[in-house]
Order: structure tokens, then sequence, then C-alpha cells
């Protein structure tokens, strides 16, 4: 099993920036892909970005293109999603997914370890 834990999550305001972090615990090696989802009340889960074990190949929405960055940092089995320019509409719970596979999938049914999730509130 894979234990995944965010952090880093908080209250800003628009157009100010957060790093969300996610670390990895237990069997890592198994982890390939990692990907960042969030969740709006009312709301599916969406995808945001995911990237693939080397950080070759990055996938981002068409909504956090040049705001959001995601990156991992594989000796401390850490990944982490640089957010600048927030907006209100990024309010969500932000999750932390990894996947066995290789492909940057955006399908959370691809995946198959979650984080408990954070909370991220943008203000006007």
């Amino acid at each position: 099993q894979v234990q995944l834990v965010e952090s880093g999550g908080g209250l800003v305001q628009t157009g100010d920036s957060l790093r969300l972090s996610c670390a990895a615990s237990g069997r890592t090696f198994s982890i390939n892909t990692m990907g960042w989802f969030r969740q709006a009340p009312g709301k599916e889960r969406e995808f945001v970005a995911a990237i693939s074990r080397s950080g070759s190949s990055t996938n981002y929405a068409d909504s956090v293109k040049g705001r959001f960055t995601i990156s991992r940092d594989n000796a401390k089995n850490t990944v982490y999603l640089q957010m600048n320019s927030l907006k209100p509409e990024d309010t969500a719970v932000y999750y932390c997914a990894a996947a066995r596979h290789t492909i940057v999938f955006v399908t959370p049914s691809r995946y198959d370890y979650w984080g408990q999730g954070t909370q991220v509130t943008v203000s006007s």
C-alpha cells in the first residue's frame, strides 16, 4: 500500500501564491505517475495536473496552464504543486493521487492511491 499526505493549503487572497506538497510513504517503488485533482463544493472532482516518474512528461488542465506548476522529488517521495496568480475559482479541496501506470492520465479512476485532501480558499 501507499499512503499520501498533502500539506500547504490555506486561505489566501486573489493573486497570491501557494505551494502544496504531497509526501508518499509505503510501497513507493510502485508509484509512477502522480497527480493533483480538486473538488469544489457541489462539483465533481476535476483534474489539475500530473507528472510522470521522471518528470519529463506533465499535463495540466486548461484552467491552470501558465499559473500552476507540478514537480516532484523522487528522493523525498514528494510531489509539489506551485500555484501562482490564484483566483477565487481555484477554491477547492486539493487531492494528491498516485498511480502504478506510467501514462499521465487525467481521469481520477486511473489513479490507485489518494490523499485525504487539503483545503485551498482564495478570497476575492
